[in-house]
């Protein structure tokens, strides 16, 4: 399982955010309960007024070579674990190597 899945035109993005961290960044893969894989990101904001969620669409962006506008939250806006839909029409070779890309040089 990957944590990632074709979605609509793009891609849902299964994230777990910690906010309040000490550098913004990914790292590793977690499971849930369920055995559901998500990316760890980290975020230096706080978890209030959107600002986490804010940040880490900044720091998607930044690492996907992405628009701003092409991701938006679907679930999980006030919890740790996310849903990003990201509006990208690439292939699924293309997003490995996009999900790749976002894990290395943190």
């Amino acid at each position: 399982m990957n944590v990632y899945e074709k979605y609509k035109s793009g891609y849902l993005l299964r994230i777990k955010l910690t906010p309040n961290a000490s550098f913004c960044g990914f790292k590793d893969k977690i499971s849930d309960a369920e055995g559901v894989l998500y990316l760890k990101a980290y975020v230096q904001s706080v978890p209030e007024k959107g600002r986490a969620n804010d940040e880490l669409i900044k720091l998607l962006a930044k690492k996907l070579k992405i628009a701003k506008n092409c991701i938006s939250i679907i679930s999980g806006q006030t919890e740790h674990y996310k849903k990003i839909y990201l509006d990208v029409s690439v292939s699924e070779d293309d997003m490995i190597a996009m999900i790749g890309k976002i894990t290395e040089n943190n």
